[in-house]
């Protein structure tokens, strides 16, 4: 009988991984993940990326068919810069050695960057084309880790996947879409934001793991691709749908110290490339989305 393919999930404890694991058990798959924490049904060990002798104990241990690696430092305020290098970077460079060097030739890497690398360029859509620049330490980090990682294109299949915003069920309510389904959940009579008339690029994280699971089956390999809805929501709109489903107007402060300068009026991903490559996703109403993370706030 033969046995199911192995998928390994890096960062499996954070939010992605929660909701990644188990719609790969559902199509077959075998999964274990590395991460601190719980693993939502999956086996789940610690791995230190800085460590090249630990992360190929792991490999050679494991040796999975595919790897979607998600492990990152992405809290863009941490305070030493050094640590998104040596982790995102560097730690990124460990795991694809140990890849290459594991018994069973590893069938597909996914590897998580992210729309940072894109920067502050004043175009409303942003293409796979568009040449990066990154205006902070992750962002930089991430830049660096995909010119590391097409080093590795001749020996191992990878694809580089940029996401952009994703919200859901489960997100830490230090991002900002959480942050509004908590006060709203909790009936708040105000909350301080900052520049809402902006419009964003605003996926559910069950779509973007949707987009996984479809590259990681598709022929892809050697490039990079945006994983975004195409779709620009309004800030404002999003607070509005909010109040509707919560039965309330909640009071809105604009905190100046959350306004950035130089702020893009509209932003949004091209997912011409996503859809050449893994087909065509169904992308969920933002208002189902909006509707299942106040559900579940009220539950907490």
């Amino acid at each position: 009988m033969t046995a199911s393919p192995h998928v390994l999930i890096t960062g499996a404890s954070g939010f992605t991984g929660q909701h990644l694991a188990p719609m790969l058990q559902s199509r077959g798959y075998r999964v274990s993940g590395t991460g601190h924490g719980d693993c939502t049904g999956v086996s789940c060990e610690p791995m230190d990326l800085t460590s090249a002798a630990q992360v190929k104990e792991v490999i050679n241990r494991l040796q999975p068919d595919y790897v979607i690696h998600l492990a990152a430092l992405s809290f863009v305020a941490h305070p030493t810069p050094e640590d998104f290098y040596r982790v995102n970077t560097l730690g990124t460079e460990h795991l694809l050695a140990a890849l290459a060097e594991q018994e069973k030739p590893v069938k597909k890497v996914i590897l998580a960057s992210t729309s940072n690398v894109y920067g502050r360029h004043q175009v409303p859509v942003q293409s796979e084309d568009l040449c990066p620049s990154p205006v902070n330490h992750y962002g930089c980090s991430k830049l660096a880790m995909e010119h590391m990682a097409a080093n590795w294109f001749s020996r191992l299949p990878i694809l580089i996947t940029r996401p952009f915003n994703y919200t859901g069920p489960g997100q830490l309510p230090h991002f900002l879409v959480p942050k509004m389904v908590k006060h709203l959940a909790e009936q708040a009579p105000q909350i301080e934001l900052g520049n809402l008339d902006v419009a964003r690029d605003i996926s559910d994280v069950r779509d973007i793991c949707q987009a996984y699971i479809a590259l990681l089956e598709s022929d892809g390999h050697s490039q990079t691709v945006n994983l975004c809805s195409g779709t620009g929501t309004h800030l404002k709109e999003l607070m509005s749908i909010l109040c509707d489903l919560a039965g309330y107007q909640i009071e809105i402060n604009v905190n100046p110290a959350f306004v950035r300068a130089n702020e893009i009026p509209s932003l949004r991903g091209d997912r011409t490339r996503l859809e050449q490559l893994a087909g065509p996703i169904p992308t969920r109403p933002l208002r189902d989305t909006l509707a299942d993370m106040l559900a579940a706030a009220r539950n907490e």
